[in-house]
This record gives C-alpha cells, structure tokens and sequence, in this order.
C-alpha cells in the first residue's frame, strides 16, 4: 500500500503533492514500483497534528481519487469521516483507511456498512494532538489485542461484515518507541483476532532510535531502509500489507525474503492477502467492482 498525502503538514512528505497534478503522478508512480493499493489522505495525522475542516479534505482528495482510478489504480482513502469516505468511494475507492477505527465519527461505521467496502480500524486511543497522554499499558500487545477485538465487535454490532475488516496496531500512535517495538515483535498474537493485518511503520521516529549513524545519509533516507527491513519481516509473516512510502525499497525488501522463504525468486509482488476482504487484483476487475449505476 503506497501511501499519498494530499496535505501540507504530514510528518514526512507534507506539501510536495498537495497540487492534484503532483498527486496523480506520484500515484501513478507507486503503482509502477508495485503498490497494490494507493492511500490517498487528506489530513495529516502526525503527532500534534489538528483537525482540517471536512470540506478542505473533501478538496484535496476527491479529484486525486477520481483521476487514479480512472488511470485504473486501485484506490484506498485515509479517511476518519464518514463524509469524506462516502465522497471518495463515490469516486471510486474500494477500502476505507480510518486511523480512529470508527471512533472518531459516529456516523464512520454505519456508513461503511452501507457502502460494502472493506475497512481499516486501527488501534487508536485519541487525536494526534494529544495521543501521547495515552501511551500507557500494562502489557501493550496484549492490551493492544482486547482493545482491537472490542473494537471488531462494535463494528460488526454497527453492520459491518467481520470478513470486511483489516486490523491495524497502530505503531506510533499512542505509543512510545520501546512499545512500538514490543508489539512488533509480538504482532503474530493479533493473528488470534482473526483478520487481515496492516502494518504501517513508514518512516515512523520509533524506527530511528536502531540507528544511531547518520553519515551522509539523510534521514528519510535512512529511515525508509529501516521500513524495508521491516516490511519484509512482517510479509513473510503473513501481513495483509505493509503500508509505506517508499514503494520501490519495500517491494524489492519483501521479494527478496519471498524468495528466501520459498527458495526460489518470485516475480513482482501482488498483495496475496487482497482477495479474503474482497478487493479486486486487476484494473478489469476494479472497474468492474467500483463502477455505479
């Protein structure tokens, strides 16, 4: 899942494909490099960060949406409002990316179940402007598993298929660097939920307190070679997709451990997982999935 930020503040790339233009060709790039999926947002969710008017959102990533999919790429949108969501899958996304899981609107979940389309809850504790007041667990993978399955059980309660949901662990959010690492290196107890699961440590501060040299590098730099690392280690423990910046690194990272793994090299990666929650694999079938009558 190659990750698009339609916004001027996002922690990492913020403001260099603010312009629908700039989007579309970054977009169309990731999908080159072997992004599966595009996540387009339009709200920055780094720590600290505040809240857009919905309308601004609504700006910034519908005609992007629109324009990728009909440039045939399959389309996902960072979204915590319903508006926005409804807006975009209208446009032509298949999955609803909600960092909050559902919690930040009221109106998120009955809307999804009504659209049909696949959904991302994460593990969320509180908006980035705060969320660090939250970092506080007695046993974070743990904690972080009951706290999921409640919120998959709420969501079915409020009309969503349960064969609808992707899980998220929400590394950084709520969440200091030593627990960031902890509930990575238990990820495989969150398959006890049952569900897909996404993983997003893109460029993440956490990854940066392994790396103590910076030499030449710049930190983006150093910090996607962190991503790749781990994108690797957690495809080949069965993620559903590992959302990142820099598509090209973790594409060519999990290859690589594909073929150790299997001990033959494979050809480009296609997300395996993708059909269990319904999305489509090809442009034919995308077409066929969001076209509305």
């Amino acid at each position: 899942m190659g990750i698009l930020n339609v916004t001027p503040d996002s922690f990492s790339d913020g403001g260099r494909y603010i312009a629908t233009s700039a989007a579309v060709s970054r977009g169309l790039l990731m999908r080159e490099q072997g992004a599966d999926i595009i996540d387009v947002g339009g709200e920055s969710t780094r720590p600290g960060a505040g809240r857009v008017p919905a309308r601004e959102e609504l700006r910034r990533v519908v005609p992007v949406v629109r324009e990728l999919v009909a440039a045939g790429c399959t389309v996902s949108i960072d979204t915590m409002r319903a508006v926005v969501a409804e807006a975009c899958v209208d446009a032509g996304a298949v999955l609803v990316n909600d960092v909050s899981g559902g919690l930040a609107d009221p109106a998120m979940t009955r809307c999804v179940a009504e659209l049909g389309t696949p959904f991302v809850a994460m593990h969320w504790r509180g908006h980035s402007a705060d969320m660090h007041r939250h970092a506080h667990y007695d046993d974070v993978v743990g904690d972080v598993l009951a706290e999921l399955r409640e919120r998959i059980d709420r969501l079915v309660e409020g009309g969503i298929a349960v064969e609808r949901i992707i899980v998220d662990p929400g590394l950084g959010f709520a969440k200091t660097a030593e627990q960031s690492w902890q509930l990575l290196r238990g990820l495989r107890s969150l398959a006890e939920l049952g569900r897909p699961l996404l993983v997003g440590a893109s460029r993440k501060s956490f990854l940066a307190t392994c790396l103590p040299w910076e030499g030449d590098e710049t930190r983006e730099r150093r910090l996607d070679a962190a991503t790749a690392t781990v994108s690797a280690a957690v495809a080949v423990d069965g993620a559903f997709a590992v959302r990142v910046h820099d598509v090209a690194a973790s594409a060519a990272a999990i290859r690589v451990a594909e073929a150790m793994r299997e001990g033959a090299a494979r050809r480009p990666l296609r997300c395996a997982a993708v059909d269990p929650v319904g999305l489509p694999r090809d442009t034919d079938r995308a077409a066929a999935q969001v076209s509305r009558t």
